[in-house]
């Protein structure tokens, strides 16, 4: 765009006429942006440009697209890049091995810098805008933020501290009442949760009744587990008399056994057993008076009245079948916690959980750490669960088993389903069908008054009643379109969709993961699997399952090359290459990075856009791909793990439970995409209807061996539906 005083008058005329309103600041800013020879003054970059400008300054989007097409015309930069299709020269030889991308620079150790400002290998160039006047306009922007009630920025990226996270800040206009009559319902009215600078809820109302089980769904990163988190931390005010209990951390360990370890977690037992211990101590001793003596007596019965009414007496074996359901076997019942790994110390933890019976329990993602067997026991032990449960799962079938009532979380509202999971599913259906036809019906009513309005407004005949028209128009309320449903679309690859997809890779001849009479022990006089043989082709689509301890990690560490047999054969392709998804998944990140840092020290040589491609179609698209990893939710952090796999190409794809953490729909996404992969497939998991989805196969890892698991031709069921019904759990 030349510089002269006529085109630059020229473009203010236009922009006022557009937007009359549009301040004399943010004017200033808007001329700099033109009077800036190295602007892009392209159509898409003025629409990003002016667009918010405009329309805080009251221009339609009608307007605006038309203004962005008269200044995209009227430039001459644009009139010179149309090549009418011809085929053009290029100055000078690009060789591609050199196009690096920018965003390399920043994956160097102590290299710093904001990828979003890299325009080039030479890095940010300095910018040409006048400092002052962008002051200005962003201190106008969010003044009109502040007026409209959004003080928080949608597009900042947070900071990741790894020692300390982000504050939840609550605003709760109205405190319940509930504590005067002792109610244990839960209702908690109009408040606001935001979390690293995103708001989570807004004017948002629970109810939770006595004895309901709760199951909280909605997509990654939408809030769920800050939700839970505010509430145990107290941030939101429940009465006093509630109490409380959230699984979400593992115990510490100690040289304390797991099973005291559960019942130390009844707090009123551990104090009445103590003050019984020290009643009987004080009457034995023969310096006690006999007045004293008297009084302790009658507190002893009292604390004795007290632990009959608790059942304390059946508190041990009760602890003990929590164990045992959750898959503790008496040696390890006995064992120190220290001795235990991270899952199983969650699992304590809900051990814990279980045996205090809360009166409201919150439990976050508790089946990720269970096997087939535990997470049928859970499902069975919370069907009777006769105090309030809140739980998190993405797990469909454990929903269905155990919810009463689904609270969706979604655009910064909650809302209330009655039913299990399925039910909700095909409620939530209805409703979303019902608001489109009810939107569809509101705007065609309109474009019907509008139509008139337009054909007779002018007529001598018709004039009072397109008058009569524009009024009933103008009391309309806006019409606003239903949100996007934020869990409808995803695996299916459908316009807006997330769709996730490994690329097919060449074919390799068999054997391609082969292992025959393969035995494994981490010493000698403890062996884990024992003559094991297994045959994983290109067409394989397999599931692997068994109860945690059984060898499936082990299995998996045989596999890939990071164990070898201490006797038999495991043969590996020369030419293959595995993708591995760890359960532990986060130990493969860096979390300091961002995604597209991350995929960059991966696999250099790539654009800065080859890297944003392969996030977004993981769901990692605009800032949260520049985010650092640390401050993505646990299923984003997954994404980002499927995004580098797919780049590696891999002919098989060995996958540790990987639902763990992702929402309802990126598991739909995850199975279309291993359904349609052309290599072989080995999953652990315990989500039935996953596996059911993407494998033929089972195989049955227990005691040291694997066998396969034949399921009935022609019974309904799905086989890996069949092997969860054939469990014989005991309930407690």
């Amino acid at each position: 765009m030349p510089g002269t005083e006529l085109d630059i008058a020229q473009i203010g005329g236009i922009i006022k006429r557009c937007a009359p309103s549009l301040d004399s600041d943010l004017m200033e800013y808007v001329m700099g942006y033109f009077e800036d020879s190295s602007s892009d003054q392209s159509r898409e970059a003025l629409h990003d440009f002016l667009h918010p400008l405009l329309s805080e300054a009251g221009g339609t989007d009608d307007e605006i697209d038309a203004v962005c097409d008269r200044l995209a015309a009227m430039s001459p930069n644009n009139a010179k890049s149309k090549s009418n299709g011809e085929v053009m020269a290029l100055g000078t030889s690009v060789i591609m091995s050199q196009t690096v991308s920018a965003t390399l620079s920043y994956t160097q150790p102590g290299g710093v810098g904001d990828i979003r400002h890299t325009q080039s290998g030479k890095g940010p160039a300095q910018s040409t805008v006048d400092q002052r006047k962008l002051r200005a306009a962003e201190k106008k922007l969010a003044e009109k933020r502040a007026a409209r009630g959004t003080t928080y920025d949608a597009d900042g990226i947070p900071v990741w501290n790894p020692n300390e996270k982000p504050a939840i800040i609550v605003n709760q206009a109205k405190r319940q009442g509930a504590a005067v009559s002792g109610s244990k319902d839960i209702k908690l009215e109009n408040f606001d949760i935001q979390y690293a600078g995103k708001k989570i809820l807004t004017n948002a109302n629970i109810t939770l009744n006595y004895g309901r089980r709760y199951g909280l769904v909605g997509k990654n990163g939408i809030g769920k587990s800050t939700l839970l988190r505010a509430i145990a931390h107290k941030e939101l005010q429940l009465p006093p008399h509630i109490r409380v209990l959230h699984v979400e951390q593992e115990i510490a360990g100690d040289d304390t056994p797991a099973i005291t370890s559960v019942l130390q977690a009844d707090q009123e037992r551990e104090d009445l057993l103590k003050e019984e211990k020290k009643l009987n101590s004080a009457l034995n001793k023969t310096s006690t008076t006999a007045e004293d003596a008297e009084k302790m007596s009658s507190r002893l019965k009292e604390v004795y009245q007290k632990l009959e009414d608790i059942e304390a007496d059946k508190a041990e074996a009760r602890a003990a079948a929590i164990l045992n359901g959750l898959g503790f076997s008496q040696e390890q019942q006995t064992a120190a916690t220290r001795t235990f790994s991270g899952g199983w110390r969650m699992r304590l933890a809900l051990a814990r959980a279980l045996l205090c019976r809360p009166d409201l329990l919150l439990a976050d993602e508790v089946t990720n750490y269970l096997d087939f067997p535990a997470v049928v026991w859970l499902e069975r032990y919370f069907q009777k669960w006769s105090a309030t449960l809140l739980v998190v799962s993405h797990d469909r079938s454990f929903l269905d088993a155990v919810a009463t009532d689904i609270l969706y979380l979604h655009n910064g509202q909650l809302d209330y389903y009655r039913g299990n999971f399925q039910n909700f599913v095909a409620t939530k259906g209805e409703r979303r069908k019902n608001q489109i036809r009810e939107y569809e019906a509101q705007l065609q009513y309109r474009q019907h008054l509008q139509a008139f309005i337009d054909r007779w407004r002018y007529n001598a005949k018709r004039a009072a009643q397109a008058q009569s028209k524009i009024k009933i128009l103008e009391k309309l309320p806006p019409l606003e379109a239903p949100p996007k449903d934020d869990m409808e679309g995803m695996g299916e690859g459908s316009e807006g969709s997330v769709y996730f997809k490994f690329p097919d890779p060449e074919k390799l001849s068999p054997p391609i993961l082969q292992m025959s009479d393969a035995t494994f022990g981490y010493t000698p006089s403890r062996l884990i699997l024992k003559n094991i043989s297994f045959d994983l082709q290109m067409d394989s689509k397999i599931a692997i399952v068994g109860p945690n301890g059984a060898g499936k990690s082990t299995l998996i560490h045989l596999l890939t090359g990071e164990n070898q047999p201490q006797r038999g054969i495991c043969h590996r392709h020369g030419r293959l290459r595995i993708g591995l998804f760890s359960q532990h998944h986060v130990d493969q990140l860096e979390l300091g990075a961002s995604s597209v840092q991350f995929l960059a020290g991966r696999f250099p040589g790539h654009t800065e856009e080859d890297y944003r491609r392969a996030l977004a179609r993981y769901g990692l698209a605009g800032t949260t791909a520049l985010q650092p990893i640390g401050t993505l939710s646990g299923g984003q952090k997954s994404r980002v793990v499927f995004a580098w796999m797919a780049m590696a190409n891999p002919h098989v794809l060995i996958l540790d439970e990987p639902t763990n953490h992702l929402d309802m729909d990126s598991i739909d996404a995850l199975a279309a995409a291993l359904r349609e992969f052309s290599g072989g497939i080995a999953i652990v998991s315990h989500d039935q209807r996953f596996l059911d989805a993407v494998c033929n196969e089972v195989w049955v890892c227990d005691k040291g061996t694997l066998t396969r698991f034949e399921g009935k031709v022609g019974d309904g069921d799905g086989v890996v539906e069949q092997y969860k019904k054939s469990l014989h759990i005991e309930d407690v």
